[in-house]
């Protein structure tokens, strides 16, 4: 049976641990730290550290903060301050959400996120040893059903199976209760 990892997918940077002997072990990138920037260049296709590095020099291409946007509508007070401070394009997609316009092609927050779940599936195989296929991600607790869902699918997308959505106190809970 195939182990399942726990993913803190983050708004600045993502996590990921697997249990080994009882206890939750945090498995470093391939890059050897402990956390990922969720930064993401979707034309390059680069993620974590190798695309928060070319942010100076790329910063309409290189998308962060994205969690800011799952699930939500492109109406959204959120988003119409994201859309001031935020250096890549943010327009209204298809159903009213939010999306990312990089080079002329959307993106959903959730293909976005997909490709930093990619790469913690990735790093895990790679520390395992075996493939990954299932994961339980947290989320804030103030995410809505929409947030939440969108979260799952950017599990999906990333090819992973998505067993359960936790809220990040509940995870804490778990580790240290």
């Amino acid at each position: 049976m195939s182990k399942i990892i726990g993913i803190d997918l983050g708004t600045t940077n993502s996590c990921v641990a697997v249990m080994e002997g009882g206890k939750p072990k945090v498995i470093h990138s391939q890059e050897g730290r402990n956390v990922i920037p969720s930064v993401v260049d979707p034309v390059k296709r680069v993620v974590g550290d190798v695309a928060k590095r070319q942010m100076v020099i790329n910063t309409k291409n290189t998308i962060f903060s994205v969690k800011r946007l799952m699930g939500r509508r492109f109406s959204d007070e959120s988003i119409k301050y994201d859309v001031k401070w935020l250096p890549y394009k943010i327009k209204e997609g298809r159903d009213g959400m939010a999306v990312v316009n990089v080079d002329g092609k959307d993106y959903t927050p959730q293909e976005i996120s997909a490709q930093v779940l990619q790469k913690i599936k990735t790093d895990a195989e790679a520390y395992l040893g075996e493939k990954v296929g299932k994961a339980v991600i947290t989320v804030p607790a103030y995410f809505d059903d929409s947030q939440r869902q969108a979260t799952k699918q950017a599990g999906e997308i990333a090819g992973l199976e998505v067993v359960r959505i936790i809220n990040e106190p509940t995870a804490a809970a778990l580790a240290y209760g």
